[in-house]
């Protein structure tokens, strides 16, 4: 018996190993072909702007479809039930103000970041170096979620390989496709990543269904009553589909809507796709092939993150790997060691491409918002300098998210990190994106409060709240975007209100011509 144990555990971890590293070899050929043709910023930072709607659609899922959404959201169900389903739907309608409000008017008065667009009509260098230290943040917030995941998945799956090593592991692959192959590389990572997490999230699906003969009556009727362990060590029995098990205070789950509504569309690795497509109608029709990804993704969240509370038990999910593992582990009962291991390695997959992304877009608005138009105003000293910057932020990076990853360990849920950097989002990029865009008075001391202050609300308000103070929390609510985005709005319509600067009049009605219509927009993105 003992004998088979370890034969059987012997054919995992081969079939692990095996699946990790054909994934890993695809991506690093797709990475030596893309740096072939990286040779210059536009190439390097925006794919040469050759990207179809298509193929940005499946990239920007696949840049969105996170550890945070597989794992921690699949984790989250499959322990607290429909409180954890309302991440799922949060992620699911941020995309409307994607779409109505931020692709067009970003792709066309854009070049390679958020802070063009903040630039264009009002002083560069105060926004850009406000702009960049507000995307550093939100993607390290995000990058360390994505690095949690990773180290928890590659210890579970392959035994003997530690946390540290898994978290280090993922980190230099990153590193990799973004200093070598670019936006390009990463791209076609984050296409080939939402095809697999797709299809394995549908097949998993079904197979959750199959055990109900495809009878969602009985499906729901299953979680009404689901046993786990007290905190006494008492058996309990709580009813799933029913609200009130992590937000036991109404306003919390408000709050953390707002964060992932409105915080999708401050993203800086979501707004920097748009700038890799030939015009705002590719960018427009981009959005609407990522919302319908998306939407079938977050649909079967629900099947296999109530499947894993129902057919698993929040027991079991704690005891094997914890929140984390959730969906694997259903993929383990369901469907025996090779689906497991499916399922592991596309999880897998999806962790690199997200981190990629994250890596890219930070990397690039240091480098072309803070070193080359702050410091340099505007001017590379040298041809190739600006990428060559990047690459050495990518490694800066790469190394930070590793360390504050290790530190934080594998116990933390990667959904809920995840919430706290679409909360830095919305409160400090999305009001300057829109009053930029849309409000003629704004004006650069607006633009600089905006960012400050709702950079600043939001991590005080996180440090200051119950996951960090518990009992003796300052501030009540586990997510702070109830009162960090209206005071990030606050702060943009009190900075530009008690300031002097009248901004051009000629400026905004350039922007709002080009920025609808976009008239411009390709001479101003050539080199």
């Amino acid at each position: 018996m003992t004998t088979a144990l370890f034969a059987a555990a012997a054919v995992q971890d081969r079939t692990a190993l095996w699946m990790f590293l054909a994934f890993v070899a695809a991506t690093l050929v797709i990475t030596y072909f893309s740096a072939r043709r990286s040779s210059g910023a536009s190439a390097y930072f925006a794919a040469g702007r050759r990207i179809t709607g298509w193929q940005n659609g499946l990239a920007v899922a696949g840049d969105y479809m996170s550890a945070a959404s597989f794992l921690g959201i699949a984790g989250m169900i499959a322990t607290n039930g429909y409180d954890g389903f309302m991440y799922s739907v949060g992620f699911l309608v941020a995309y409307l103000t994607v779409l109505y409000i931020v692709a067009e008017p970003l792709r066309n008065a854009g070049k390679y970041t958020m802070a063009d667009v903040l630039a264009y009509r009002l002083r560069p260098r105060p926004v850009r170096a406000a702009a960049s230290v507000s995307t550093l943040t939100v993607s390290i917030f995000y990058m360390i979620a994505q690095m949690v995941g990773a180290g928890v998945l590659v210890r579970q799956l392959i035994p003997g390989v530690s946390y540290e090593v898994a978290v280090v592991g993922v980190g230099v692959l990153m590193v990799v496709y973004v200093v070598f192959g670019g936006m390009l590389a990463t791209t076609w990572v984050q296409i080939i990543k939402a095809v697999l997490l797709v299809s394995g999230s549908l097949f998993l699906s079904v197979l959750v269904l199959q055990q109900y003969q495809f009878d969602l009556g009985r499906f729901f009727s299953s979680l009404t009553a689901i046993e786990s362990t007290g905190p006494n060590g008492e058996k309990i029995v709580r009813n799933f589909l029913t609200p009130g098990l992590v937000f036991t205070n109404p306003w919390d789950q408000i709050s953390l809507g707002m964060a992932l509504m409105l915080g999708t569309a401050g993203l800086p690795h979501i707004l920097i796709r748009f700038y890799t497509v030939p015009d705002a109608k590719t960018a427009r029709a981009s959005v609407v092939w990522a919302m319908v990804i998306i939407g079938l993704f977050y649909i079967m969240t629900t099947f296999f993150g109530f499947g894993a509370a129902s057919l698993l038990g929040p027991d079991y999910v704690l005891s094997h790997g914890g929140t984390n593992m959730a969906a694997p582990e259903l993929a383990r009962k369901l469907g025996g060691e090779v689906f497991f291991a499916f399922i592991s390695a596309v999880a897998f997959a999806t962790i690199l491409a997200v981190v990629a992304g994250l890596t890219i877009s930070a990397s690039t608005s240091f480098a072309h918002d803070f070193f080359t138009n702050v410091i340099h105003h505007g001017k590379e000293h040298r041809p190739g300098e600006e990428v060559l910057v990047a690459r050495i932020t990518a490694f800066a990076v790469g190394a930070l998210s590793i360390i504050i990853a290790i530190v934080l360990g594998p116990g933390v849920n990667v959904a809920f990190l995840v919430g706290l950097a679409f909360a830095v989002a919305a409160s400090a990029n999305l009001p300057v994106l829109v009053f930029s865009i849309f409000w003629k008075r704004f004006n650069t001391a607006g633009a600089v409060a905006g960012l400050s202050t709702g950079l600043v609300a939001s991590i005080l308000l996180i440090a200051v709240g119950p996951d960090f103070l518990k009992d003796q929390a300052l501030f009540p609510l586990k997510n702070p975007a109830l009162l960090s985005i209206p005071i990030g709005f606050a702060g943009a319509i009190l900075g530009t209100l008690f300031s002097k600067e009248i901004p051009s009049e000629d400026k905004f009605t350039e922007l709002t011509v080009r920025a609808n219509t976009g008239l411009g927009a390709e001479k101003a993105t050539e080199h």
